[in-house]
């Protein structure tokens, strides 16, 4: 009884603790972000830069991202501010703030690339996908499916038939919203997860036609243009592919993935 009474205060007194562990977990990142946005007020950003990247270091931070970001632009580095500003975009698609700041950064680059049109129901799902982010949808898609129990409920037991008709349309509607929810959560995961884009950060990179010095120049892109990586299989070469649908192979110090 004294060995359980003894284990019992052991596990109350870890369990109390957890708490503070995590306040002082905590406490480090709250003071390496105070010590960033300090930096960045006094137009440090040199140092702004290197306490932002340790916090995107220790983990993915929309605000993190967008932070970063705007010091690199500060210090008048344009690629890096816009794979910054990418990455913000990725974990809070629906952001207007860093939509707007990547609409300008873009209208900085050198290369003016007309992107290639795209079937106009596929861009809707694209922009539906990016209506909000993966967690976001996925809180979605659970209230629409426990709303659709309840609807159930009102169908199955309710004994007047116009509540248990709007019962059955309800719940089909909520039905629908949580799948399309689960989609678009997944779609969203799946871009954060398996990053396939990156943005050049050399001053300029001409674009081969074989992963090979030797290969034929194909067409030239400068930094801040966004790629998508096709094939990423070797070392020191990855084929990508720019919005306008040109494909070449360029050397990966050349870019950055988003």
């Amino acid at each position: 009884m004294i060995i359980i009474k003894a284990m019992l205060r052991t596990i109350l007194f870890l369990m109390l603790c957890i708490p503070s562990i995590l306040v002082r977990a905590e406490a480090p990142t709250d003071s390496i972000k105070a010590l960033a946005d300090s930096a960045y007020t006094h137009e440090q950003y040199d140092r702004a830069i290197a306490l932002y990247t340790q916090l995107a270091e220790q983990g993915a931070s929309a605000v993190v991202y967008y932070n970063l970001g705007c010091a690199y632009y500060r210090k008048g580095d344009i690629a890096h501010s816009i794979l910054w500003h990418e990455r913000a975009a990725l974990l809070d698609p629906a952001n207007a703030d860093i939509a707007y700041n990547l609409q300008l950064l873009r209208d900085k680059t050198i290369d003016r690339i007309e992107p290639m049109h795209e079937f106009f129901l596929f861009q809707l799902w694209s922009d539906v996908v990016s209506l909000m982010y993966a967690d976001a949808w996925a809180i979605l898609a659970l209230v629409c499916f426990s709303l659709a129990l309840v609807m159930l409920a009102l169908f199955m037991f309710s004994s007047r038939m116009p509540v248990r008709r709007m019962g059955l349309y309800v719940c089909i509607l909520c039905v629908l919203l949580s799948v399309l929810g689960n989609v678009c959560a997944y779609q969203q995961h799946n871009k954060v997860m398996n990053r396939t884009s990156g943005v050049v950060v050399a001053s300029s990179v001409t674009v081969k036609s074989t992963p090979s010095e030797n290969g034929n120049d194909l067409f030239v892109i400068h930094e801040g243009t966004r790629l998508d990586v096709q094939d990423d299989s070797m070392k020191e070469w990855a084929e990508i592919r720019i919005s306008d649908g040109k494909v070449g192979w360029v050397q990966k110090k050349a870019f950055e993935r988003i």
